[in-house]
């Protein structure tokens, strides 16, 4: 039955980011029809930082109490909770009410608020949860978190979101000097209206909340699945003091002299097991907090600037691919497994080099390299699809390699996720919002040379 609690484990990590992730691809529907309009991305950012307030009331939790936060019943309250926040979003996300004299959409802003609290706290109890689990289910749990952004995705491209054609408009211009009128003929771009409504999206949402809440049940309760935990008498240090405990007698049973000049292993660190030095724990964690900041915010804030300028089908397959990309990597962690700290910063490098890649043209946009060549259009596909692919693969690695060190080091790991992804928007919030350094051409209308 391992291959069930692999498949629990799949589904339970779907609903750490399934609503956000949700939301962000129903924004072309959306948008059109409250007064927040094409603002709503920049509230949404804030948003989503906001709710940090939960994964820093976890870690501090675990910090002053350690032991004391029982995790089982905080991933109950919040998924439960996602459940309601996304089932009531069908029903008032385009409800307003007048603040300060201006409409907003003020239901709308407190789910998403609500959805947010929900998936930034995952961060930091859906990991630590899995130390219940023997290891190798970690790397499926990192396949569900893959398939909460690849699912949306793939559900908002059967419902038709965002595809524009082109149409003509024909202008009357009045030229007053002669009392004449012309007609000037351009193109205009027109949104394909949607195959389903958003209401039908926001239930879908919904019902993947519960299939996750339904699996961590199994996970806790079935006869089956309790065979397949790492530890029946588990609490949140007792593995790292028996760990320590163990490294210790070791240490205590070698001799003061070694005939064979072994010396004593001794911990490097007092973090986890000892097994890593202070300085490769703060390798581990930059690496980890650039890669979430750079997967989860950086990039995904410019994606449409440095996709569209390439038209709709490369903008669409590069959001597609790039999704089915993180579980992918997670597939390939799985099978090929790759810890040294060496090969996780060459993949780090080359991940943060197409990284680079995409946001130049994304600020080239709106004529970027090769705009009007096919080349371009495989160049930033491609450069989408890699660019996730090594950097999830480093993000498992780094999940996989930390769960080996306790329970306090997968929270520590989720905690260092949710920093960087608000060091992220904190960098590109004001670039993309405030300033507008980005620039986004008419999909039917800019000629570049």
């Amino acid at each position: 039955m391992a291959l069930f609690t692999h498949l629990l484990a799949c589904l339970f990590g779907m609903g750490s980011w399934v609503s956000i992730n949700g939301l962000w691809v129903e924004l072309p529907v959306i948008v059109s029809q409250i007064p927040e309009a094409w603002n709503l991305p920049s509230y949404l950012s804030v948003i989503i930082q906001m709710a940090n307030i939960g994964p820093l009331f976890i870690t501090l939790m675990h910090c002053i109490r350690p032991g004391k936060l029982n995790e089982r019943v905080v991933i109950n309250v919040i998924l439960v909770l996602g459940v309601a926040a996304s089932f009531f979003l069908a029903f008032f996300w385009k409800e307003t009410v007048i603040v300060a004299g201006v409409q907003r959409s003020l239901a709308l802003l407190l789910l998403t608020f609500l959805l947010s609290l929900v998936d930034c706290t995952s961060s930091v109890t859906f990991l630590p949860f899995m130390m219940r689990l023997k290891p190798q289910y970690l790397t499926t749990y990192f396949v569900g978190e893959g398939v909460s952004g690849l699912l949306p995705a793939l559900v908002s491209l059967i419902q038709g979101v965002g595809v524009v054609h082109c149409i003509n408009s024909t202008q009357m211009v009045n030229h007053t000097l002669n009392d004449s009128f012309s007609a000037t003929m351009e193109l205009k771009g027109q949104y394909q209206p949607a195959n389903f409504s958003a209401e039908v999206f926001f239930f879908f949402l919904s019902a993947m909340m519960v299939v996750s809440l339904s699996a961590f049940l199994l996970l806790n309760y079935h006869p089956t699945v309790a065979r397949e935990h790492s530890n029946k008498h588990y609490s949140n240090r007792v593995q790292e003091k028996n760990a320590t405990l163990k490294l210790k007698r070791q240490i205590e049973q070698k001799p003061m002299i070694d005939p064979y000049g072994h010396a004593a292993v001794k911990p490097k660190s007092s973090f986890g097991t000892g097994a890593y030095n202070w300085m490769q724990l703060l390798y581990i964690f930059i690496i980890l907090a650039w890669s979430n900041g750079l997967t989860n915010v950086v990039l995904p804030s410019v994606q449409s600037y440095s996709c569209l300028p390439y038209g709709n089908n490369a903008y669409h397959l590069s959001v597609t691919m790039a999704a089915m990309s993180n579980p992918l990597a997670c597939f390939l962690a799985m099978f090929f497994p790759k810890r040294s700290l060496l090969f996780i910063g060459i993949l780090t490098v080359i991940g943060s080099g197409l990284g680079a890649y995409i946001m130049i043209i994304a600020v080239m946009s709106p004529c970027p390299l090769l705009v009007n060549e096919t080349s371009g259009d495989v160049l930033i596909v491609f450069a989408w699809i890699f660019f996730v692919l090594t950097l999830s693969y480093v993000k498992v690695m780094i999940g996989v390699t930390l769960r080996d060190e306790g329970h306090s080091a997968l929270v520590w790991c989720g905690a260092v996720v949710q920093f960087g992804s608000l060091l992220g928007a904190i960098t590109m919030f004001p670039l993309v919002s405030v300033y507008g350094f980005f620039l986004s051409g008419d999909a039917c209308n800019t000629r570049c040379p």
